[in-house]
């Protein structure tokens, strides 16, 4: 053996010696596992009010809150899956949402949804499930007044992260003539055993929508959502013929 070899030899032999006796505390710890995605299977109803409230036997779940929504008068930002959202409180404080559909979960860059700032979720609504960010930003009773009162534009009011994430996703600047769309009171109710709650929603002109959900993970969704459905046939209450129709009817309703 030449002493060449020898030395690679002996350098090799100390190499492995080193490994083994590495302590235990030393080893990689094993990268954490990705929370399971959410989801929020939703049916909209279109069985009366007070039969849907009687047959599931509702209890509401607190106060009703005024919900506001944002677009111009052709509705653009629905059109490209951006809804903006303002739910004021009975105190007068307000939380502004920005929703962004169609996006891919597993896929977005953290930095743009920060913790405590918002989500991104799954959406199934009928045969359709969708990714949807979801951003938040609290108001102040003066700004959301403000806000309401058009002395300030949505585009004022948004977060650094709701900014951001308009801009990632193009829709910056927003388009001209957005103006506050409503009010709707909401009150949400739950059945008996909470397994579902309900939304329903009624307009200035006395409208009224309803609209039942439960959030599961999104493995366990289309088994919630076949569940669901037998529970509404069950008690007797229709869901709408047509799944798709109920945000863009309320958005339409609320321009006149």
């Amino acid at each position: 053996m030449t002493r060449l070899t020898h030395t690679a030899t002996e350098l090799l032999a100390m190499l492995i010696a080193t490994v083994v006796a590495q302590p235990r505390g030393f080893a990689l710890a094993p990268a954490p596992e990705a929370e399971p995605a959410q989801a929020e299977v939703q049916i909209g109803l279109c069985s009366p009010i007070d039969h849907i409230v009687h047959t599931l036997d509702l209890r509401p779940r607190g106060a009703s809150i005024e919900v506001w929504q944002f677009d111009d008068a052709a509705l653009t930002l629905f059109g490209r899956g951006l809804r903006l959202r303002l739910r004021v409180t009975a105190a007068g404080r307000s939380e502004f949402t920005l929703k962004v559909a169609n996006q891919d979960c597993p896929r977005l860059d953290p930095k743009l949804v920060p913790p405590g700032e918002g989500k991104c979720e799954y959406d199934v609504y009928g045969a359709s499930t969708a990714g949807t960010v979801s951003l938040n930003r609290s108001l102040s009773a003066k700004s959301t007044t403000d806000l309401l009162a058009g002395r300030l534009a949505p585009a004022n009011v948004l977060s650094a992260a709701q900014l951001k994430y308009l801009q990632v996703v193009r829709i910056w600047p927003l388009p001209p003539g957005i103006r506050g769309l409503g009010p709707m009171q909401v009150q949400t109710y739950r059945t008996k055993r909470k397994r579902y709650d309900i939304d329903m929603s009624q307009l200035p002109d006395g409208e009224q929508y309803a609209e039942i959900s439960r959030k599961v993970p999104l493995v366990d969704a289309t088994r919630t959502m076949a569940v669901m459905e037998a529970d509404l046939a069950r008690a007797g209450v229709e869901k709408c013929a047509d799944q798709s129709s109920q945000a863009v009817n309320k958005l339409r309703s609320l321009l006149h």
